[in-house]
């Protein structure tokens, strides 16, 4: 991190939360943030569900929910960027505030609500954009008041899937009421279905990821494991935010919402390695949750992940944590004799079951 972004970020912390973050967005609008340019080596270079990904580094869904910025994002060292969630309408979201930053803990507790400008403003952004060499992604969500919440995927999915490279089902947000009930397994069947036969529709169909939560049980895991492989999706994302509060801190670890950062680390981890263990690696994983360094990133795959994300880290570390993150692990690939990331998956994967 350069004293500049140093002293950015402390600047953006004596700000309310959800304001520092639009903030941060319009610096990336602006052109005002520095972005490292593209990340890669022989090393690096990988393929996630067909795929091709100069890093497995990749932004999780949630900082650019309005795909604002997705050129800027691309040149800041991510191999793949995830924006949203988009709903079918606009949606306001939960009262604020919302977004709180739990600083001793390194971590953030959110209960944004899926707000969001509605998919016909996304679907615009991302029909206007310039395609590169970083693909973008497109977490699909259901707005509160729906009355077919499991049809509002596949309405997401058909307007937005024609300018995006992959989409992820997320049914894992806390924030939206008896959402995670959809990860039930005669609920999450028939949801996948539904977006499997939008998916086929589409000229171009894309890979479609499924977002699960780090609180299920291992039955819950068996059941999701079981349809997933099933639905024919192109693979999983473990995991969203957590309900969970254990060993925190900070003065606002009793907000309601789901938290992420690095309380989340081993939860997520152990949740992941336990996919790649019921799937047999049949569908590639994306580890998602707590991470904040290459040696974290690093844990996930040889935990089963063949590709990682994050976004909590950023608050505290900055916009350059991407580049940081995939050059440490191109490092940590070479002193351990891996000649590519997918030699390094679920090697490690017995630790953490």
């Amino acid at each position: 991190m350069t004293l500049v972004e140093r002293a950015a970020l402390a600047a953006l912390h004596r700000l309310d939360p959800e304001t520092a973050h639009g903030l941060s967005l319009a610096a990336l609008q602006s052109g005002l943030a520095p972005l490292s340019g593209p990340v890669t080596s022989p090393r690096l270079a990988a393929t996630l569900a067909g795929m091709a990904l100069q890093n497995p580094v990749g932004l999780a869904a949630g900082y650019d929910k309005n795909a604002t910025a997705v050129a800027p994002l691309s040149r800041a060292g991510f191999g793949f960027i995830e924006v949203g969630a988009a709903t079918p309408r606009p949606q306001a979201g939960n009262p604020k505030p919302r977004l709180f930053r739990l600083t001793e803990d390194r971590a953030a507790i959110n209960r944004f609500g899926f707000n969001n400008d509605g998919m016909e403003a996304i679907a615009a952004r991302l029909a206007a954009r310039t395609r590169g060499a970083v693909p973008v992604g497109l977490n699909l969500g259901a707005n509160k008041d729906s009355t077919d919440r499991a049809a509002d995927f596949s309405r997401v999915l058909a307007l937005c899937g024609p300018h995006v490279d992959f989409a992820t089902v997320n049914v894992s947000s806390p924030n939206t009421e008896k959402l995670r009930d959809l990860q039930g397994r005669a609920a999450l069947g028939a949801l996948l279905a539904g977006v499997m036969d939008t998916r086929a529709a589409l000229a171009r169909p894309i890979p479609v990821f499924l977002k699960i939560a780090p609180d299920l049980t291992d039955q819950d895991l068996v059941d999701v494991a079981e349809v997933a492989l099933a639905s024919g999706i192109a693979g999983i994302i473990a995991t969203n935010t957590t309900l969970a509060r254990d060993g925190l801190k900070s003065r606002h670890r009793t907000e309601a919402g789901g938290l992420s950062g690095a309380p989340l680390f081993e939860k997520s981890t152990r949740t992941l390695a336990r996919l790649s263990h019921l799937t047999e690696g049949r569908v590639p994983l994306v580890g998602v949750g707590g991470i904040g360094s290459a040696e974290q990133a690093y844990a996930k795959i040889r935990a089963g992940a063949t590709a990682v994300q994050f976004y909590t880290a950023m608050v505290y570390q900055g916009l350059s944590l991407a580049a940081e993150i995939a050059r440490g692990l191109d490092s940590l690939l070479a002193r351990d004799g891996f000649t590519t990331v997918a030699e390094a998956t679920g090697t490690d994967r017995a630790r953490w079951l």
